[in-house]
């Protein structure tokens, strides 16, 4: 695997692994004021999210890494395999 498309996956299932982690321990403001929204996390914890999906982005990373130098799943070569004769 490149750098290139190690950087592009890891990217990829940083964003993934995010946006599963941001619902986690939201609760609502409650402040109904005009102009706020009633829905609004009252501490969103943003950094703390980022840190926590750095690092699962990373392990999951790994395991994509490994998989993919192991030879266990490479698109491009299993594609490449030509068709079994089946008698």
């Amino acid at each position: 695997m490149t750098w290139t498309s190690s950087i592009v996956m890891f990217v990829i299932i940083w964003w993934m692994v995010f946006f599963a982690v941001l619902p986690w321990g939201i609760r609502r403001a409650g402040d109904e004021a005009l102009g706020h929204d009633a829905g609004a996390p009252a501490r969103p914890r943003l950094v703390l999210k980022a840190a926590v999906t750095t690092g699962i982005a990373a392990l999951l990373f790994g395991v994509a890494y490994w998989l993919v130098e192991a030879g266990k799943r490479e698109p491009a070569r299993m594609a490449a395999r030509p068709p079994r004769d089946v008698r």
